[in-house]
């Protein structure tokens, strides 16, 4: 399918596209585990409302650096499902892009993991891919022209 390891690509701190019927296509941090993305979502967002009307989503996730020509992409379709927040997952899942400092994060994201998610409305939304594609797309770059460009 590839020459480059997914689950790697995907435990990157990158931001993902998640597509829903409408259309709608919002920006997301997402958790890649098990097998599945996660995303971390309450009553802020129309996002679950929208999942449990038309569970069919799509995702992209993506890098296009121009200065080194790396572009990859994975794109993955599935079901989405609405499930309880647990902490210990959205710990791995705001650390990831936050840092493991929790002190240091900003209060609204240290709340997710400290009040309650049935009381703030926190859940995870679910989407274990039913089809799943990776392309690598990279390509040799002139780093006069980059610089040109630039």
């Amino acid at each position: 399918m590839t020459d480059f390891d997914v689950d790697s690509f995907l435990a990157q701190p990158l931001t993902a596209r998640v597509a829903t019927a409408g259309p709608t296509v919002r920006p997301t941090w997402y958790l890649w585990e098990d097998g599945a993305f996660w995303i971390l979502s309450g009553p802020w967002s129309r996002l679950p409302d929208r999942v449990r009307t038309e569970p069919r989503i799509a995702m992209t996730v993506d890098v296009c650096d121009l200065a080194t020509g790396l572009v990859r992409q994975v794109i993955a379709r599935g079901q989405a499902a609405v499930e309880p927040f647990d902490v210990p997952r959205g710990r791995r899942k705001l650390a990831r892009y936050l840092g493991p400092d929790e002190s240091g994060w900003d209060p609204r994201f240290r709340a997710y993991l400290l009040d309650d998610p049935a009381e703030r409305g926190t859940v995870w939304i679910r989407m274990e891919p039913e089809s799943l594609r990776a392309n690598d797309l990279s390509c040799r770059v002139n780093s006069s022209a980059v610089r040109s460009a630039g």
